[in-house]
Parts: structure tokens; C-alpha cells; sequence
């Protein structure tokens, strides 16, 4: 589990080709306490274990499932990587709960400027959207963000300076890849719901629930 704040930019040193997967070796600044064997790392928010490590770099294994459902296996040596440690029980939870498990790939649509932030548009599957409400949690590369505005085919984050100087969403141009996941306690909630009241969760279907009060 994470958070989706990231605590520092790696660069990747190689990428290596191991049957239908890879294995990617990943340079950082020195961490304390170091990196342990088989500790779990969310790399750009793909939650990958640690194969092999040094004081300054550490090697992962990425299968073919991982790069069917992120952007990894379209990195190449040089790209920064947001990178984040495994949340410990006795945490600071200062974004959401993430688990490291990418729902889809997005592409950003537009980014523009607003004062001193940054606007995201970003294209998302059906599946996605589906999962995402105004004023709810998304992660983008890994990185805890909010959902400012939410359309058909899109939905908008705005990024403070300190997260764009901080992330490698500043890296990002029109076009580029990116992983999403959402909130997993709202996706627990829309099983649940989905299921108890059933044909899906709608609007009405809430209300029926009792999670609507007055007209």
C-alpha cells in the first residue's frame, strides 16, 4: 500500500528484455534506511518488487501482465520514474490509499498554465471514468491527485508548484501515456453497492440507498 506522494525521482540506468517481460535497474538517490530485497517500491504507481539493489540503484522485474496494463514497457534508459516506498503501519497518510495496481492507461489531452499551477487533461478509458468522481482521488503516475472536473471522455487535475517541480508530471507533453488508478475504497463501495441494489450503480440506484437525503 501507498500514498501516492512521491518521495524522489529515479532514472532508469537499463532496460533488459526477460522472455515476455523486463527487467528495469533504476538509479536513486541513497534512501535510509536502504532498500531491502524483495521490498515493494511503486515505480511511476505500478507496485513492483525490489530484485536486486544497491546504495544507489535497485533492479525490478516487470511481467508481461504489468507492461499490458501500464506505460513501463514504453520507458528506455534515461526517463525519470516517480518512485515511492510501501506505506508502514505507523505512516503520515498524507494523500490516499494506493495500491499500486494500474486500472488503465490515460493519455494527456492538455496542459496549460493557471497562475501557479498547472492544469491536466487527460483522456481515460470508459472503465476509469467509471470509478472517478468530482472532488475524489486519483493517481497519475503513481502521484495522489484530485479530480477538479470530470467529463465523458476526461477528466482535469491541477498540480501545485511543489508537485510539479517534485513529480514527473512536469515531464509530460500532449499525447504522452500515463497510469491511472482510482480510489479503491470507491471501488468497494460501487461492488457492494453495484451488487446489493443491482443493474449497475446510477444516481438513482444511491438515492435508493439511502446515500441521498431530501429532493
Amino acid at each position: 500500500m501507498f500514498t501516492g506522494l512521491i518521495q524522489q525521482i529515479g532514472r532508469i540506468q537499463s532496460v533488459q528484455r526477460r522472455g515476455n517481460g523486463l527487467r528495469i535497474t533504476i538509479a536513486h538517490a541513497p534512501w535510509t534506511p536502504p532498500l531491502g530485497l524483495g521490498e515493494s517500491v511503486a515505480v511511476q504507481g505500478a507496485c513492483l518488487t525490489v530484485a536486486e539493489r544497491g546504495a544507489d540503484w535497485f533492479a525490478c522485474d516487470v511481467l508481461g501482465e504489468t507492461l499490458s496494463k501500464t506505460d513501463l514497457g514504453r520507458k528506455v534508459a534515461g526517463d525519470r520514474l516517480n518512485l515511492e516506498r510501501a506505506l508502514r503501519a505507523d505512516d503520515r497518510l498524507g494523500g490516499h490509499f494506493v495500491t499500486g495496481h494500474i486500472d488503465g492507461i490515460g493519455r494527456l489531452a492538455a496542459r496549460r498554465r493557471t497562475g501557479e499551477d498547472w492544469m491536466l487533461e487527460i483522456e481515460a478509458p470508459p472503465d476509469v471514468l467509471a470509478g472517478l468522481v468530482p472532488k475524489g482521488s486519483v493517481a497519475v503516475n503513481g502521484v495522489s491527485l484530485t479530480v477538479a472536473e470530470l467529463g465523458a471522455r476526461s477528466f482535469t487535475v491541477s498540480l501545485i508548484p511543489f508537485t510539479w517541480s517534485q513529480t514527473t508530471l512536469s515531464d509530460l507533453r500532449e499525447g504522452d501515456a500515463v497510469n491511472l488508478e482510482t480510489d479503491v475504497i470507491g471501488k468497494h463501495v460501487r461492488r457492494v453497492l453495484g451488487a446489493s441494489v443491482g443493474g449497475g450503480l446510477t444516481e438513482e440506484r444511491l438515492r435508493q440507498a439511502g446515500y441521498f437525503r431530501g429532493a
